[in-house]
C-alpha cells in the first residue's frame, strides 16, 4: 500500500487539516465527539484510519475495522500514533499492550534512540500508561544495560556534578600541606563523594508517586508547541499528566507530516546521563538510575574501598619550607635535625667584617694627634665625629646579629611545634578514619538497598 499523500494533494491537505484540529483538541484536553465534517479515507495513507480509530477509542467504541486498515498500511506508525495520542489525551489506559511493543521497537547501545522511542519513554515514565507502561520501558532498557565497568566516573559526574572539588579532613584542617597528600586526601574525598551519591540516589528513589509531572523542568528547547502545555484529564475529570515536555506532541506532528524537521537523534547513554542530572524529571531519573544501577553500585563499592586505605607509617611533608618526616611516635630526629640546621644556616647570613666601622674608629685619634701637633684646635673638635660614626655602624651590626639569632630561635620553636602538632593531627586522622570507614559502609549498604528497590511501578 502507498503511504504517499502527494498522489492525492487534495486528500492530503484535508487529512492534515483534520489531523491538526484533532491534535489541538487533544492538547487542550478535549475529546472530539465525532470525526471532523468532510473526513473520509480518500487515500491509501495510514493516518486516516488511525485518526478514525483514535476517535472511536476515545469515545469508548469498537475500532477494530479502522485499526486493521491502518495497521495493514503501516503497523509501526499506527501503533506509535495511537500510543502517543492517547497518552497526550490522558487516556493511555486504552492502549493495547501489543501496540507499545510495535511502536517502541528494539533499543541498542549501537544505535541512536529514535524520537518515537524517546516520546514513549517519557510518556511511560510519567505514568501515562500506568504501572504496565513503566515496567515495559524498564524491561526494554534492562535488555541493553551498560556494563558495570562502563566509565563509572561519567555516571557519577551526572548524578552528583556539584560535589565539592576539595574536601579536607577535620583532623588535618590546620595542615593544608598534609591534607593535600594523596594518602590522606583520597579516602576523605571518596567518603564525601559516596555520601553525596547516597543522598542523590535517595532523592531520586523517594520521588512521590502522587504528583506525576511535578517539578518537570527538562524541556527540550523546542518552542513550536510551548503554548499547548496543559494538564490532561481522565474520564473522571481528575488531572493525570502534566505535559511540560513537548516530545510526544512533536512526534505526533512529525507523524502527521506537519511538524518541524526532526532534531538529530541521541544515543541511549546520552539520554540516560541527561536523565540522571539534577533537575531532570524524578520519574525519568528513577528509570535511568535503575538502568545504571550496576555501574553506580560498582562505583560506590570502589569509593567505599578507597575509604579503607590505611595511613602510611611515615609521611614526609614540608614544614616552614623544609622536608620533615613524621612518624606516629614523633618527628624523625634526623630529618628534624637537618631542617633545624638549615634554618640556623639560612637565618644567620654571613656578613663581611665591619672594616668601615674600624677605619672610622681608627681615624678619630689620628685627627686628634694631628690637631695637637699642628696645633689646630678646631680640627680637634672634629675627632669625635668619625668615632661616633664607627660606633653606630658596630651597634647596627650587633643589632642585626641579635635579630637574626632571635629569628632563628623563633623559627626553630615554630618548626618543633608544627612538627609535633602534625604528629598529633595524624593520630586524630587515624581515629577519624575509623568513623569514616563505618560511615562509608553504612552509606554503601543504604545505597545498595535503594538501588535494589528500584523505581516503583505505580
Amino acid at each position: 500500500m502507498s503511504t504517499d499523500l502527494t498522489a492525492n494533494p487534495q486528500a492530503g491537505t484535508e487529512l492534515h487539516r483534520c489531523a491538526d484540529a484533532l491534535l489541538t483538541d487533544l492538547a487542550a484536553g478535549t475529546v472530539p465527539a465525532e470525526l471532523p465534517a468532510g473526513f473520509a479515507d480518500m487515500s491509501d495513507h495510514w493516518l486516516a484510519p488511525a485518526i478514525e480509530a483514535l476517535v472511536l477509542l476515545m469515545r469508548g467504541e469498537e475500532a477494530l475495522e479502522p485499526l486493521a486498515r491502518a495497521a495493514q498500511r503501516d503497523e509501526r506508525r499506527t501503533a506509535l500514533f495511537l500510543c502517543l495520542a492517547l497518552a497526550v489525551a490522558g487516556q493511555g489506559d486504552r492502549i493495547h499492550a501489543s501496540w507499545l511493543g510495535s511502536a517502541f521497537g528494539d533499543l541498542s547501545l549501537d544505535r541512536p534512540v529514535t524520537h518515537g522511542q524517546r516520546a514513549l519513554w517519557l510518556a511511560a515514565a510519567r505514568g501515562a500508561y500506568g504501572p504496565a507502561g513503566k515496567i515495559f520501558v524498564l524491561r526494554r532498557l534492562d535488555a541493553v544495560a551498560a556494563s558495570p565497568a562502563s566509565e563509572p566516573d561519567l555516571w557519577l559526574r551526572a548524578l552528583v556534578p556539584d560535589q565539592p572539588s576539595t574536601v579536607v579532613s577535620p583532623a588535618l584542617a590546620g595542615f593544608a600541606e598534609l591534607a593535600e597528600l594523596p594518602e590522606f586526601a583520597v579516602p576523605v574525598q571518596a567518603a564525601a563523594r559516596l555520601t553525596h551519591l547516597r543522598d542523590r540516589c535517595a532523592e531520586i528513589t523517594s520521588a512521590r508517586e502522587s504528583t506525576p509531572g511535578a517539578g518537570d523542568e527538562t524541556g527540550t528547547g523546542l518552542d513550536d508547541l510551548a503554548l499547548l502545555e496543559a494538564a490532561q484529564t481522565d474520564r473522571s475529570g481528575e488531572a493525570t499528566v502534566v505535559w511540560s515536555e513537548d516530545e510526544p506532541l512533536t512526534v505526533l506532528r512529525q507523524l502527521m507530516g506537519s511538524g518541524t524537521p526532526e532534531r538529530p537523534m541521541r544515543p541511549l547513554t546520552s539520554h540516560l546521563l541527561s536523565d540522571l542530572h539534577p533537575g531532570s524529571h524524578p520519574y525519568l531519573a528513577a528509570i535511568a538510575l535503575h538502568v545504571a544501577a550496576p555501574i553506580v553500585r560498582s562505583a560506590a563499592e570502589r569509593l567505599a574501598e578507597a575509604t579503607r586505605a590505611e595511613a602510611p607509617e611515615s609521611v614526609t611533608m614540608p614544614i616552614l619550607g623544609h622536608r620533615v618526616t613524621l612518624r606516629p611516635e614523633g618527628p624523625d630526629p634526623e630529618s628534624l635535625g637537618a631542617a633545624e640546621e638549615r634554618i640556623a644556616t639560612e637565618g644567620t647570613p654571613v656578613r663581611a667584617r665591619p672594616r668601615a666601622a674600624y677605619l672610622l674608629l681608627a681615624l678619630a685619634p689620628v685627627i686628634l694627634v694631628v690637631a695637637l701637633v699642628l696645633p689646630v684646635l678646631p680640627l680637634a673638635l672634629l675627632a669625635p665625629l668619625p668615632a661616633a660614626a664607627g660606633g653606630y655602624l658596630l651597634w647596627r651590626r650587633r643589632r642585626r646579629e641579635r635579630a637574626d639569632a632571635e629569628y632563628v630561635v623563633k623559627q626553630l620553636s615554630e618548626l618543633r611545634e608544627l612538627a609535633q602538632g602534625a604528629v598529633w593531627a595524624l593520630h586524630d586522622y587515624a581515629r577519624e578514619s575509623e568513623g569514616r570507614v563505618k560511615t562509608a559502609a553504612s552509606d554503601l549498604a543504604e545505597l545498595t538497598r535503594l538501588l535494589r528497590r528500584g523505581p516503583r511501578a505505580g
